[in-house]
């Protein structure tokens, strides 16, 4: 054997075997969308009761503020830790004990004596957010078939639908019957636990061999200025996409109020209107990236999306909603895009990766909605959406990007 050979990766399969790889595990992607569902469901209930849990302690706004910030800082701190941890060390059941964890932390929630026993229960739920994204999002990746940003979508997907019911359950369960009636989540967190044993014993048996075969030899080796380039232009994008998400998702009801005076319940609607639009975009975007190459779906998300959001602030109300569903499925087409070509930047650190993205995605989002919501203080809620119109000009930061594969020449 040629010493040209040695330490060489082989990526010589048979025919069967390159089939093998290359099919979708449908039931693995199944239980990925259903458990993020689950821990969003979960999580989405928190804000939801927030009156409740103000009237039964008597909490100031600033307090309220703490959970979620306790909340949001614990699930954004540790995600990329865990997610490093587990790319070094096989965790297969890492993901049944996070949920375990939040389990806990519901269960604490429903009975918390005092508001520093509350904190705790959050900050519990936090942990089982934590170690739950980097490692699903890992098992996606394993079960894709190569089709990494279908298999994304398929994931974030089930989160959306998680986040909207989330509302819905403490309307009709949580706020009528008391505080105590949280622990009712606890079912589905148990039901979130056996998938997820499932999940992890099929991590363990097959999801790391698969993920080998699914080892791209054509991708590039980046230099550490490409590297960083392609991290700050990454955190940049994610920067404009969740900060003006965030300005409708928690604003365009007041919005609809201020503007048009829309009956509350009519502007409620509209805002599911916009959320379904970004769930159906996050859908259709990690198959068309696989399809078209992921820079160029985050070219179409961000500068297709501009002329809908300037135009949006001075349309009637019939074309706000219309203009704000353009925005919903256009701009949350990226994320998955985005998520696979930080993978494709760091493929030995899959979940460091996902982690460090869902975590900045909780950070964003929690910081930036606070921001805005100090500056519609100020400037009024018709401003924001003015300012924000401009957020999707910065991704002309696309074109900083490197690429990540290495150009197939035609003969």
């Amino acid at each position: 054997m040629s010493s040209n050979n040695i330490n060489q990766p082989d990526f010589t399969t048979t025919q069967g075997e390159h089939d093998d790889a290359n099919k979708l595990i449908v039931s693995v992607l199944v239980g990925v969308a259903v458990t993020h569902a689950c821990s969003d469901f979960i999580q989405s209930v928190l804000p939801s009761i927030y009156p409740l849990l103000k009237d039964n302690y008597a909490l100031t706004y600033a307090q309220i503020g703490m959970i979620s910030l306790i909340y949001q800082l614990v699930a954004s701190i540790l995600q990329p830790w865990i997610g490093l941890y587990a790319d070094k060390h096989s965790m297969p059941f890492l993901l049944p004990g996070g949920m375990i964890i939040t389990l806990l932390g519901i269960g604490l929630l429903a009975v918390a004596p005092t508001y520093h026993i509350l904190l705790l229960a959050c900050a519990l739920i936090g942990v089982g957010s934590a170690t739950f994204h980097p490692e699903v999002s890992r098992i996606a990746r394993m079960a894709s078939g190569g089709r990494f940003g279908t298999a994304q979508s398929v994931f974030q997907v089930g989160g959306y639908v998680g986040n909207a019911c989330g509302p819905l359950a403490a309307a009709l369960i949580i706020i009528p019957y008391g505080q105590v009636s949280v622990s009712w989540l606890m079912l589905v967190a148990l039901l979130a636990i056996f998938i997820l044993h499932y999940m992890s014993r099929w991590a363990k048996t097959h999801g790391h061999a698969k993920m080998k075969k699914h080892i791209s030899s054509n991708l590039r080796q980046l230099s550490r200025k490409e590297i960083w380039t392609a991290l700050s232009v990454v955190g940049l994008l994610m920067f404009a996409k969740f900060t003006y998400i965030a300005s409708i998702s928690n604003y365009y009801t007041f919005y609809l109020l201020e503007r048009f005076k829309t009956p509350l319940p009519t502007a409620q609607l509209y805002l599911f209107t916009f959320l379904t639009s970004v769930a159906v975009g996050t859908v259709i975007g990690g198959p068309i990236g696989d399809r078209i190459g992921r820079k160029a779906v985050i070219w179409v998300s961000f500068i297709g999306v501009i002329p809908f959001s300037i135009l949006m602030p001075h349309a009637n109300l019939f074309w706000t909603v219309i203009l704000t569903v353009c925005i919903g499925l256009v701009i949350s087409s990226a994320f998955s895009a985005l998520l696979v070509y930080a993978q494709d930047v760091f493929p030995t650190r899959i979940g460091m990766v996902a982690g460090m993205m869902f975590g900045t995605m909780f950070g964003i989002s929690g910081i930036s909605a606070a921001a805005l919501g100090k500056f519609a203080d100020y400037y009024g809620i018709v401003t924001v959406y003015d300012a924000c119109g401009f957020l999707p000009f910065l991704g002309f930061a696309t074109y900083l990007m490197p690429e990540t594969h290495i150009k197939k020449i035609k003969l």
